[in-house]
């Protein structure tokens, strides 16, 4: 199924290198992956660091500026090949990417970039089981403190949990909550920009907001729940990464719209034999 999995990854890759020119479809995109347009894209994210509009857009580029190096091809002819509806728009992404407008991809010596295909190849990781358990639970209210985060800015939210205990806000959380362990929500995910929403929060038995503090239902769901063991951030760090590149393709599940959640013990987070979990929130293909 892994093999499967990544072999249909591939067909995707494929579909969308066959689209560069004009606008991209995420559906027909998904469809070559046979999974859902949200799943794709979460997985596209969590493997390469990027969007799939990112990716597209950089690959787009590169081609653009070997096109207007190597023959006469006119700047609006370029644009409008490669889905842009004005040559100022394309203009200002070009010179983004490439440090020159385009007018100037054929001037001898200008340097240009070259934003290679991306490629996926099986890696068999037999070393290691993924134990799981998968978890029906009701829908939960939860309180907490969020901030909006760019998906690979991972260090924001070291930050912010610091921040968090720095001014109080654990404390009076922990006052707040029914008891139960801390939680880190990744909440309103945003797959086609990289934007989520991540939540410091605690189980309440609370139907109000308080004051600075905000009161959020988790709805209910399905979840694959995973542990974790070893030093915050970097061992749930590693089990998101192998739930993405092993556990996915091995499955018949695919990951849900919902709020992927970290679920933080009592202990030592530093600790190298620390155990928390994650919980990713799942649907049958």
């Amino acid at each position: 199924m892994q093999l499967e999995g990544l072999l249909r990854m591939k067909d995707a890759l494929e579909r969308i290198e066959q689209k560069l020119e004009g606008r991209l479809n995420i559906e027909e995109i998904a469809k070559a992956a046979c999974v859902s347009p949200f799943h794709f894209q979460r997985v596209f994210l969590i493997l390469t660091g990027m969007t799939v509009a990112e990716y597209t857009r950089k690959r787009k580029l590169t081609l653009a500026a070997q096109e207007l190096a190597m023959t006469s091809s006119k700047v609006i002819d370029v644009a409008l090949k490669y889905g842009y509806d004005s040559p100022e728009s394309f203009t200002k992404a070009f010179r983004k990417i490439h440090g020159v407008p385009p007018s100037e991809a054929r001037n001898p010596g200008v340097s240009l970039k070259a934003f290679p295909r991306i490629s996926f190849h099986l890696s068999l990781k037999g070393d290691q089981d993924m134990e799981y358990k998968i978890l029906d639970k009701e829908a939960f209210n939860v309180i907490g403190k969020s901030i909006e985060v760019k998906c690979n800015d991972k260090g924001r939210i070291s930050s912010f949990w610091q921040e968090c205990h720095q001014n109080g806000v654990i404390e009076r959380l922990r006052s707040l909550s029914n008891g139960g362990n801390f939680i880190g929500a990744c909440m309103n995910m945003q797959p086609e920009s990289g934007d989520f929403t991540y939540m410091i929060a605690a189980p309440t038995d609370l139907n109000t907001s308080a004051e600075g503090i905000t009161l959020t239902t988790i709805p209910r769901s399905t979840w694959a729940v995973f542990n974790a063991v070893g030093p915050v951030p970097y061992a749930i760090q590693n089990v998101f990464e192998r739930i993405f590149q092993e556990w996915f393709p091995a499955t018949g599940y695919e990951v849900a719209n919902a709020p992927e959640l970290e679920i933080y013990s009592p202990g030592d987070t530093s600790a190298e034999d620390y155990l928390c979990e994650v919980w990713i929130p799942i649907i049958k293909k």
